[in-house]
């Protein structure tokens, strides 16, 4: 994958950064894809659902509303994420089992880790745009992530 450093050379403002400073979790640090979002509050029902489905090397992209209060993704989702075909996910809140979740190969990128479970409704919405950071990801724009940060086509 090209670096988003060099991705934005060569495209400029035909690209969106994300300015929130995102940790890497996931075994994989460069992913990119089809956007295919959620948002959600403190309830991983949703993500749980979606990761369960083909992700034909999609990014999910979770806005949990910067929420640090409770994980919305742990090892068993990421793991259903790597088994179903998902390239990555960006996530808006917060992970847990980061141990487990960095030995699996799916880019993971969230603000922090939560040990405490989320609640598990199917609260949310799915593949409806969403802003995070300023940014607006729609589904089927493609996003790009490394090191450096996240791009997505505007």
């Amino acid at each position: 994958m090209t670096a988003t450093a060099d991705l934005y050379d060569e495209h400029g403002e035909a690209l969106a950064s994300l300015p929130l400073q995102l940790r890497d979790f996931g075994g994989v640090r460069a992913f990119s894809g089809p956007v295919r979002t959620i948002r959600c509050h403190e309830d991983n029902g949703l993500v749980k659902a979606v990761t369960q489905t083909p992700g034909e090397g999609a990014v999910l992209v979770v806005d949990g509303g910067g929420s640090l209060r409770s994980a919305l993704m742990g090892d068993l989702i990421a793991a259903a994420a790597v088994e179903n075909g998902w390239a990555g996910a960006i996530i808006h809140g917060a992970i847990r089992d980061s141990v487990a979740v960095g030995g699996l190969a799916l880019g993971v990128k969230a603000l922090g880790t939560n040990p405490r479970k989320s609640s598990k409704t199917g609260a949310g919405v799915v593949d409806e745009p969403v802003e995070i950071g300023g940014v607006i990801f729609r589904p089927g724009a493609t996003v790009y992530a490394d090191e450096d940060g996240v791009l997505v086509e505007r």
